[in-house]
């Protein structure tokens, strides 16, 4: 299968510039990159696209078994950079994408030379001695609120994650992308994500990481930032002073800045 047709890719900015690949988080597409593109642009070239089951990409070659495990959507990169014949990317993965962009470097560590990791969580549940934010209660109640009634979790829910609350406009456009999801993808894609526990990967980063927060996301709470640095070797830790768990839509001069800047000095 021809497999930038089959996750939309999109490419754009200076033939020259260096590669700079923005995977999105559950729930999204590409589109929730928009506002930084241009200002990347400019000086990378950029690769956009959609994971298998989101946006418009190809829905007949998802498989429940594949994306059942956030190693299917690290094959998804891992398929793409080998397709597209890319060097020296740096990976941006949003929410659950950055630990995809993990387990994507350690299969590329030849073709993917750093991670930015926005909003990142390798754990969304409490445990002990570590905070995700979520009780194991609390990630239950969301997923039967999910398969019980996914529209409305997605009207409820989408306000909560982007934060913002006097720019409502935010919300509903996050409403509309998961309302745009089909349901059933949906929920396997979910419980990937809110299931999972990534926390033994850290260690074993081995390429230069920024990671990348807000001063206040209820999705993942300063404390999982903290976590995530102190975890991943050598990593830099940046706070942005936004609100909610897309900096891309609400700060995003703010995190294009951030992400340029750690892109033209990585190496």
């Amino acid at each position: 299968m021809d497999v930038v047709a089959r996750n939309n890719v999109v490419v754009t900015g200076p033939e020259d510039g260096r590669v700079v690949m923005l995977a999105h988080g559950f729930g999204c597409d590409q589109n929730m990159w928009r506002l930084v593109v241009p200002v990347l642009a400019e000086r990378f070239r950029l690769v956009l696209f959609d994971y298998v089951g989101s946006g418009r990409s190809d829905l007949s070659a998802w498989s429940e078994q594949r994306y059942s495990s956030l190693d299917g959507y690290a094959q998804d990169v891992v398929d793409l950079c080998t397709e597209l014949d890319l060097r020296d990317i740096v990976l941006v993965g949003h929410s659950v994408s950055a630990m995809v962009g993990v387990r994507a470097a350690e299969r590329l560590p030849d073709r993917i030379a750093s991670l930015v990791m926005v909003g990142p969580s390798p754990r969304y549940i409490d445990d002990d001695g570590y905070r995700g934010g979520f009780s194991a209660a609390d990630i239950d109640e969301l997923l039967e609120s999910l398969d019980s009634n996914y529209l409305g979790w997605s009207g409820a829910m989408a306000p909560v994650i982007m934060g913002n609350p006097d720019r409502p406009e935010l919300g509903d456009e996050l409403t509309a992308a998961f309302c745009a999801t089909d349901p059933d993808i949906a929920r396997v894609f979910a419980r990937t994500t809110f299931l999972s526990d990534s926390r033994a990967e850290l260690g074993s980063v081995k390429v230069p990481t920024l990671v990348l927060e807000c001063a206040q996301d209820v999705i993942a709470p300063r404390e999982v930032g903290a976590y995530v640095h102190a975890a991943v070797p050598g990593s830099r830790l940046i706070t942005l002073e936004a609100t909610g768990h897309c900096p891309q839509l609400s700060a995003p001069e703010a995190t294009a800045g951030a992400i340029a800047a750690f892109a033209a000095s990585a190496s």
